[in-house]
């Protein structure tokens, strides 16, 4: 059983917390587009979403039996994925700051759970809570992982600082995240879409207020700061992560990134 910290609620762990900064912007904006989120990722990706979670889930170690990690789970994709790989006999758990994209998370884990195979899914926990200070015991999971969800933290380094620390030894950190293509010629359109039809998509697909344009115009501005490839395989490796490494996916635009925690 995955152990969290002891008199709390395990669905509304750090409800209470008082966001500022960047924090409550990003809680603010994905509080706004939850219930799109899925939809606009998929186009967002050109329907590239599920060949990048295969390379993730090639990454994770993960077996039957495993215990998992989704940290900032947001509507559940990854929780999904990994509640595959490890079965029934198995547990995933993801945690996240917005209640709202949980809620579309646990509805789409009752709809999986429905269809054909859903019985052959690990239970999955989301909780409500801060990735800064994950509220889970050392070495609880087999594989803590993540989707898109570093750049919009406030401290990369201390985000998989945690995911390190509750991680077992041998076990896996791994984060899919959008890159900085280093090909001109894949770099140059890519940033031209990114930066300047993705806010207008969000915008098409819920044209109803003047926040969802603000909220997609987030998601690529997010990138300037983030670090490049290279640069977020030395966090992995500060973080005290062994064998380190990152594949680029789709020309670079995107890559998945991954560390184990040494005996």
């Amino acid at each position: 059983m995955t152990k969290v910290q002891s008199g709390k609620d395990s669905a509304h762990i750090g409800k209470d917390r008082d966001y500022s900064g960047k924090e409550l912007y990003v809680h603010n904006l994905f509080a706004a587009i939850a219930h799109h989120y899925d939809v606009m990722n998929m186009v967002m990706s050109g329907g590239m979403l599920r060949l990048w979670q295969r390379a993730f889930a090639a990454q994770t170690g993960l077996r039957p039996g495993g215990r998992a990690l989704d940290v900032a789970a947001g509507t559940a994709e990854l929780s999904l994925v990994m509640a595959r790989q490890v079965g029934p006999s198995g547990r995933v758990t993801g945690i996240d700051f917005s209640a709202e994209m949980l809620e579309v998370g646990r509805d789409k884990v009752g709809a999986t759970r429905s269809r054909p195979g859903g019985d052959r899914l690990a239970p999955i926990e989301l909780v409500e809570g801060d990735a800064m200070a994950l509220p889970f015991a050392v070495d609880t999971f087999d594989c803590a992982g993540s989707g898109f969800a570093l750049r919009n933290v406030k401290d990369i380094e201390r985000v998989v600082r945690e995911m390190t620390r509750v991680v077992r030894p041998g076990g896996r950190v791994v984060a899919l995240e959008l890159s900085k293509p280093s090909n001109p010629l894949i770099r140059e359109p890519y940033y031209l879409y990114f930066y300047h039809i993705v806010p207008l998509l969000g915008w098409l697909i819920d044209p109803k207020t003047e926040r969802n344009l603000r909220a997609y115009g987030w998601l690529p501005k997010s990138l300037v700061p983030f670090p490049t490839q290279q640069g977020l395989a030395d966090i992995f490796r500060r973080a005290g992560l062994v064998e380190v490494g990152f594949r680029g996916l789709t020309g670079g635009i995107v890559s998945v990134h991954y560390g184990t925690k040494p005996s």
